[in-house]
């Protein structure tokens, strides 16, 4: 098993090298770069494909596995709740240092640029009923055959409540879901070795389509949001997880840096989901926090999104010569933080959300998006960074709060002592993560079958 889990290292040393080898094919040849695009799109379709399945089982296996639903209102609560103050939080910070620096000031529109603003802002927008509307599938199966993920999350809601109010009876299905979640981990950890062709051909054409001088002309709005996201993680959500866990935040970005390096070469926090369910259940938090916290969280606390959609509101008002006063700030950025629900995982949502926002509350401003197109996909992946820490950290902290986690198993874990199987990204029993019920059916299973 060992041999087998040391081979993973040489999966994510390839990821590295097809980063860097996308990056001089971008500025040596970007013709051919940008040709590479369909490499990065097919790797992060991939993931996606995993990813309705995967919210699915979690979240049935999680609720359905707790004897009483008003624990699942409590967890859904707290998390509801704190994804509410630090989108709030990640809303004023972004404020304060977009206001301080003035990125946009010295920048010319030209016709290009108002053409690819208007471009991002079709259909972009969309109203409060059309929202709710949508997260109801069209039949019970749709939500898996399209993708949405809000959708995935209700039916699985509901079948979880349904198996819970079945009791013993129900027993046998969450048994059977637990090993689809099995083989879905499976396939999983088989298309990853994909990953350093997608990281390839995603860099690649970034860098080959952006090139250098794009870069240098907004490079300030850039190196301030990456360190405003940093002081985001490291100050903020640093505090509260040593204050309310005891865990030290390096420890835990530690533990989770190959997702980190994942999410760096797509773009996309929602290709390392699948890994943040497993991991955080090997850490030591229990399956029905995990179940619930980390797929809501990927639909409701966009810290990054929330930091991005207010400097970019700022860049592009002050490059349009218009200003937002501070009532208009706050108020299209609340909008912006309700419309960019579910956006998350999706390369270039902030975008189109960012222009539907714009769309909505000051329309003479939509065309300064454009500005913004040629940096977006290096925003995105600052935006995709801190998205996926806040999750990581709001799910121990939810998990702290609710008396739902090992904390001798989370120091053990992310001492080294306890590796993580990268073998087949799930923890099959060995930890916390499981329930009782299930972890007894399981032993049973393995005695009946002479292991």
């Amino acid at each position: 098993m060992a041999a087998r889990r040391d081979r993973t290292h040489y999966l994510y040393l390839a990821v590295i090298g097809a980063v860097l080898l996308g990056i001089a094919v971008g500025f040596l040849a970007p013709g051919v770069a940008v040709e590479l695009k369909p490499l990065g799109t097919g790797f992060v379709n991939l993931i996606k494909m995993m990813i309705s399945p995967i919210i699915f089982c979690t979240i049935v296996l999680g609720v359905g596995s707790v004897r009483k639903a008003a624990k699942v209102g409590a967890v859904g609560g707290l998390a509801l709740g704190y994804f509410l103050v630090m989108s709030t939080v990640a809303l004023a910070i972004g404020l304060l240092v977009g206001n301080l620096l003035e990125p946009g000031s010295g920048l010319h529109l030209t016709k290009e640029i108002a053409e690819a603003g208007a471009k991002q802002a079709e259909g972009a927008s969309e109203s409060t009923p059309d929202f709710l509307l949508g997260m109801i599938p069209k039949t019970l199966v749709s939500a898996f055959t399209e993708g949405e993920v809000l959708q995935t999350l209700l039916v699985a809601l509901l079948a979880g409540f349904a198996l819970q109010a079945m009791g013993s009876a129900g027993e046998p299905v969450l048994r059977g879901i637990g090993h689809i979640q099995r083989l879905v981990f499976r396939i999983l950890g088989m298309i990853m070795w994909a990953a350093p062709v997608g990281a390839f051909g995603a860099i690649a054409a970034v860098v080959g389509a952006t090139g250098a001088a794009a870069l240098k002309s907004l490079a300030v709005i850039m190196i301030g949001f990456y360190v405003t996201c940093g002081l985001f993680v490291f100050v903020v959500l640093g505090t509260l997880l040593r204050l309310i866990a005891g865990i030290n935040i390096w420890s835990l970005l530690k533990y989770l840096g190959r997702e980190f390096l994942l999410i760096l070469s797509t773009s996309s926090s929602e290709s390392a989901l699948p890994r943040l369910i497993a991991k955080m259940e090997h850490l030591g938090v229990s399956k029905p926090v995990v179940g619930i916290t980390v797929p809501t969280g990927y639909s409701f606390n966009l810290d990054g999104t929330a930091i991005y959609l207010t400097m970019a509101s700022l860049f592009t008002a002050e490059a349009m010569g218009d200003p937002l006063s501070l009532g208009e700030q706050v108020s299209l950025l609340a909008f912006m933080i309700i419309a960019s629900k579910g956006a998350a995982g999706v390369t270039g949502a902030g975008l189109a959300t960012l222009a539907g926002g714009l769309q909505s509350h000051r329309p003479e401003l939509v065309d300064g998006v454009g500005l913004i197109v040629g940096i977006d996909r290096f925003m995105s992946e600052a935006r995709a960074l801190t998205n996926f820490a806040g999750n990581a950290v709001a799910t121990v902290l939810v998990g702290t709060w609710t008396k739902e986690i090992d904390k001798a198993r989370a120091a053990e874990v992310l001492a080294g002592r306890v590796p993580f199987d990268e073998t087949t990204l799930v923890d099959d029993g060995h930890g916390t993560g499981v329930v009782p019920d299930q972890r007894a059916d399981e032993g049973e299973e393995k005695a009946r079958a002479g292991v």
